[in-house]
């Protein structure tokens, strides 16, 4: 009979769950545990955790994602990357970092998916080899690659890429790069104008987070 998992570091805790550095019988993995999120809270933290068990089944397989371990409606489990956060490991002039990064998203946005929070430096790993990978799967669009739905979500993803090639590889953005950057969609205009004082709200005021858009502490 497997040993319960042993909980190694509390990696995250917010109003929408735990998320532990486990070490199990075939070793350590990453647990996102809702069964202490508050009554308010439990639908909208079921519901973000069940996506991101969606877009993990959809990217199995994938090299440098997670790979979904089990979901039952209340814990999620998913394979652990061995990589520190972007802003903690700055790729600073490393531009084979974000060529990999690139063929990266194209690999995911092959199986119709499109991460859709790519903005945050927490979500972009540098591995202990120093390839890119991806986390934090809660917000991700599931569709037909050749939508043109999923085609303007997907070039938002990219943008959100560029931009940390530009802070961090700035003499590397071609001409090309230069005017997609410039080119901003409907869809960030929408988003600015509505969806973001809301979720600035409901973050700071009602949930005290102050996490500075998950591109670290602040200095």
């Amino acid at each position: 009979m497997p040993r319960p998992a042993i909980e190694i570091q509390a990696l995250k805790s917010d109003s929408f769950g735990r998320i532990s550095l486990m070490q199990g019988d075939a070793g350590v993995f990453v647990r996102r545990d809702l069964r202490h999120v508050p009554w308010w809270l439990r639908l909208p933290a079921w519901w973000l955790a069940r996506r991101e068990a969606r877009g993990l089944r959809r990217t199995h397989g994938l090299d440098a994602m997670p790979q979904l371990l089990g979901w039952d409606g209340r814990i999620l489990d998913r394979s652990y990357l061995d990589g520190a956060a972007m802003y903690q490991r700055p790729p600073h002039g490393d531009l084979a970092y974000f060529r990999a990064a690139r063929r990266l998203l194209q690999r995911l946005h092959r199986r119709g998916v499109a991460h859709n929070d790519l903005a945050k430096e927490a979500n972009w790993l540098v591995l202990a080899d120093g390839r890119p990978a991806l986390i934090d799967f809660q917000l991700v669009v599931l569709g037909n690659p050749r939508s043109r739905w999923m085609r303007l979500l997907a070039r938002e993803d990219l943008r959100h890429l560029l931009k940390h090639k530009r802070t961090y590889c700035p003499d590397a953005i071609t001409p090309v790069e230069r005017r997609i950057l410039k080119r901003t969609s409907w869809l960030r205009e929408a988003w600015f104008a509505t969806g973001k004082p809301v979720y600035r709200f409901v973050t700071r005021r009602i949930l005290k987070w102050e996490d500075n858009e998950g591109q670290g502490p602040k200095p």
